[in-house]
Order: C-alpha cells, then structure tokens, then sequence
C-alpha cells in the first residue's frame, strides 16, 4: 500500500522502521521541524526524521497542518492509500483525514478508551496501573476517539519507569501497526467502538506536579511520581534549602518505634551502606538514586559520601 506516515518521537521511529522493513510503499515522511537543544541550541531532527533521511524516504516538516494548504495539496498529489500516525503531537483536520481510501490509523501507547491524550505512558505509571498496553485505531476528528482495530495488554513492572516503558511499548506499537496494515489490506480489519463511559485523559505533564507532596502522598504514590517522571523531569524536593531530584526509589519494610511521632518527610534512617529511608503519609520511602542541587545522577551511597544527611532532618515542599 502507498503510505504517508506522520510521527516525530523514538516511540513512531520505531513504527516507521517495521513498516519499511515489512516492505510497505512509504510515499513521504511527515514530522515536526528541526528544534534547537542543548547548551549550543544546535538544530536537532526528530528521530523520524533521521531514519527517514537514512532510508532515502521524502521527507515533510511543516509547522502546522491546520489551515496548512500546501501540506494538503502535497499529500493529495501523493495519492496516499492509507495515512499512519504515531505520536505525531498534532491533531488532524478532516481535510487531511478524507484524503486515503483506506483512511488514517494511528498507534496509540495505552488500551483505549483508557488514557486518551498526549501522555498515556507516563500517566499508566504515575496512576499505579498494572497492566497497559497498546491500541491502533481509526482516526476521526476527535482525540483518541475513533474506532479501535487492534489491541495488545503488557504488564508493567513493579519498578518500570516511564522510560523503561516507553522502549518497550514503541517496539510494540511497530509489530501491531504492521498486523494492522496486514488485516487492513486483506480487508479482515475489524472495527470496535470505544466505550465512552470507561474513557479517561492523559494530557501533558508540567513540572508543576514534580514536586513531591509529603504531607499528602504515601511512599507508594511517591514511588510511582518517581517511576512515572523519570527520564523526563525527575521528582523534587527540598532540604535545607536546596533543590533535591529523586530519580529512583522504593517502599521499604521497616519497623520504625514511634514513627507517628515524626513529620512527614523525615529522615528516618541516614547510613552511608543502608541509604537513607523518609516518613510519608503512609509507608517508608527508600532512595536509591539521588541528584543534588546542580549535580549529576548518582546512587544515594555515593551521595552520602560527599553531602551529609543527618537523621531526623525533614525535606519539604520549599
């Protein structure tokens, strides 16, 4: 089939490479422009765009497809059979949705209608889920609304963060873009609409919700702010003062006498072999990865070895 595919992330990177490598037509690449990063702002391209580049495939990157005639004259004049879309980050008009015959499908990171939006991954994490999954899905005008075709459930680990679980469900996202192609152009797709009543949103994070809330939170629901922002901000806190990022933690089984006596927050235990374990609202928490104020990642033995954290000190929201 003549393909556009529409993506930008590593996580549609990896549906664009098993559609090349199951030897799909792919007319054009379309993903967002080039954005400067790091200390030097160089202008970096998206991962789409590299593996397109590498592959030879014509490549797209307009800044916006709304309202945006000559991105839709292009794709008329490709005469796409079918559009795909992964993690594009921008909503589609009708316009551009009329155009394939055999319509547009996306590859959505969670089991629909759960988690509709720009995070599902990260939100499945900060929730606690146990399980998730992958879904691809008729696009329709709304977000994550259209009708779903294909689904595959994972369960998440334990300690799985955000990142760990993002590789593993772009991997996914590719094989079952592939069997949706494959049922697609067999004309053995099916189509099942999504329950509105069971639907929820996943919007975008902000780093307003990295701080971690002692009074409020319990050791379990800090661990998973923990999981669920890693890589992508961290979680923080503050002692004495300066800005401290947790990246890795756990609920740990501890018998402490007289804990209620302590404010959330408190260091319960500092030991440079042990850690370092904190009051919460319910449960003990346990660093296990610690970053200091402008400071580098390291585990929280290390830490200790050159900052000290005395017991019964107490870190708080400022």
């Amino acid at each position: 089939m003549r393909i556009v595919f529409m993506g930008t992330p590593d996580f549609a990177k990896d549906s664009l490479e098993a559609i090349y490598n199951a030897g799909h037509k792919i007319v054009a690449v379309i993903t967002n422009p080039d954005r400067p990063k790091g200390r030097g702002m160089k202008m970096i391209p998206t991962p789409v765009k590299e593996f397109a580049i590498s592959k030879k495939l014509t490549v797209y990157q307009p800044e916006k497809v709304k309202n945006n005639d000559e991105i839709l004259n292009i794709i008329k004049k490709l005469e796409p059979e079918i559009i795909c879309v992964v993690a594009y980050g921008k909503l589609l008009p009708k316009s551009i949705l009329d155009i394939p015959k055999k319509g547009c499908i996306n590859v959505h990171g969670s089991l629909l209608p759960k988690y509709r939006g720009a995070a599902p991954i990260q939100w499945a994490i900060l929730n606690g889920e146990k399980t998730t999954g992958v879904t691809t899905m008729y696009m329709d005008i709304g977000m994550d609304t259209g009708d779903m075709i294909l689904k595959k459930e994972v369960s998440i680990g334990e300690n799985e963060t955000t990142g760990e679980l993002w590789d593993r469900l772009s991997k996914i996202g590719g094989e079952i873009l592939v069997e949706t192609l494959d049922e697609i152009s067999k004309g053995t797709a099916k189509r099942e609409k999504q329950d509105e009543n069971k639907a929820s949103l996943a919007p975008m994070l902000n780093k307003d919700m990295s701080k971690i809330d002692w009074e409020n939170k319990t050791a379990q629901e800090i661990k998973n702010l923990v999981r669920g922002l890693n890589p992508i901000m961290g979680a923080y806190t503050y002692l004495n003062g300066k800005k401290i990022k947790f990246w890795e933690v756990d609920v740990a089984n501890r018998d402490i006498e007289n804990i209620d006596d302590y404010k959330n927050g408190t260091v319960l235990i500092s030991d440079s072999k042990e850690g370092i374990f904190i009051k919460t609202k319910q449960g003990i928490l346990k660093v296990i990865q610690i970053q200091g104020e402008n400071a580098r990642k390291m585990s929280i033995q290390d830490f200790l070895r050159g900052n000290k954290i005395e017991q019964f000190e107490q870190f708080k929201n400022s």
